[in-house]
C-alpha cells in the first residue's frame, strides 16, 4: 500500500549552490529534548550527514559555538515564556530555513494542557517558590511568534523523517511528507486493527502517518503524536469511540495530550451515546 504524499516546496540555501557545506543549527525551548534525541539516534546516518554539513550549534551534542546567521535551524519545543518569545524571533532573524521537530514545537505540546486553565493556581501547587517562576498562561507553537518553513511532526519525530529532510536540503530533491492516516501504516505492515479485534481505543484513523503505526503493532491504540491528518473526521471516531464504551469526557481526554492544541482545531464536538 502506497502513501499519498505531499510534496514540500523548499528555498534551499545559497551555500548549496556554491559548494559549501550549509551551516546546521539545532535550538530547544520548552520540551523534554526527545527530537534531538531521535537525531543523535540516527548514529551511523547521522556521521554520514554530519559530513556534509557544518554543525554551528548543537549544545546536546557538542560544546563548539559559531555565530550566525545560519542555513538551516532545527526548533524543538514550545513557547511558554517572555524570554522564548524573544529568543525565537532572534533565532528567525538568524536563520534561512527554521524547521520545527516535535509535537511541542508544532502544537504546543503537551504542556498545552495547562491552556485556558488556572496557571496561577498550577504553580501555587507545584513550587515551593512560585514568585520566582516567570511562565506565560500558555504554550504555543513556534509557528504562533514566527513564520516557519517546515514542520516535522511526532512525540518524537520519526528519525526516517529528519534523515529525508536532511537528504533533500543536501540533494536539493522534494521532500515528500505522508498526509494520510496511521491506519494506512497499519494495513501496510500488516497489523490488525485494534479497535476491531480487541476493542482498543485507537486515533490511528484522524492521526497523521508517519510513526510506521508503532503502538498499535504492540497492540495499543495510536495516541496521536504526529497529530490530525488531512481532513480528519473526528466525528466519525467519537461515535465509533462510543461505541467501544467511552463517554464524552473519555474522547476527550484521548484527544487531549501531545497534540491537544492541533486536535481542538479540527474537532466538533458531538452527542455521543453509548
Amino acid at each position: 500500500m502506497q502513501h499519498e504524499l505531499r510534496t514540500v516546496p523548499i528555498d534551499w540555501p545559497a551555500s548549496i549552490d556554491r559548494g559549501e557545506p550549509p551551516s546546521l543549527a539545532v535550538w530547544k525551548f520548552a520540551s523534554c529534548d526527545g527530537c534531538q534525541l531521535s537525531l543523535l539516534d540516527c548514529e551511523d546516518d547521522l556521521m554520514a550527514v554530519a559530513g556534509r554539513v557544518a554543525i554551528s550549534y548543537f549544545p546536546e551534542a557538542t560544546t563548539a559555538v559559531v555565530q550566525g546567521p545560519y542555513d538551516v535551524s532545527l526548533v524543538e519545543g514550545s513557547i511558554t515564556t517572555d524570554h522564548d518569545a524573544e529568543r525565537i524571533r532572534e533565532i528567525r532573524s538568524q536563520s534561512r530555513l527554521l524547521v520545527t521537530i516535535g509535537a511541542c514545537a508544532t502544537a504546543g505540546g503537551i504542556q498545552a494542557l495547562r491552556n485556558g486553565r488556572d496557571v496561577d493556581g498550577f504553580r501555587s501547587i507545584v513550587y515551593a517558590h512560585p514568585a520566582y517562576v516567570e511562565t506565560l498562561a500558555t504554550s504555543t507553537p513556534i509557528a504562533a511568534h514566527v513564520p516557519v518553513d517546515l514542520e516535522l511532526r511526532g512525540c518524537p519525530i520519526d528519525r526516517g523523517q529528519l534523515l529525508q529532510t536532511l537528504a533533500a536540503l543536501l540533494n536539493r530533491h522534494a521532500l515528500r511528507l505522508p498526509t494520510t492516516s496511521v491506519c494506512t501504516e497499519c494495513k501496510a505492515r500488516g497489523t490488525t486493527c485494534v479497535m476491531v479485534a480487541h476493542g482498543t481505543a485507537c486515533l490511528g484513523p484522524i492521526t497523521q502517518a508517519g510513526c510506521n503505526a508503532l503502538c498499535p503493532s504492540f497492540h495499543r491504540g495510536c495516541y496521536g503524536c504526529f497529530g490530525p491528518m488531512e481532513s480528519p473526521n473526528v466525528a466519525a471516531l467519537r461515535h465509533q469511540l462510543a461505541a467501544l464504551g467511552l463517554d464524552s469526557d473519555g474522547i476527550d481526554r484521548l484527544l487531549h495530550t501531545f497534540n491537544t492544541t492541533a486536535f481542538a482545531l479540527v474537532d466538533t464536538p458531538v452527542e455521543v451515546s453509548r
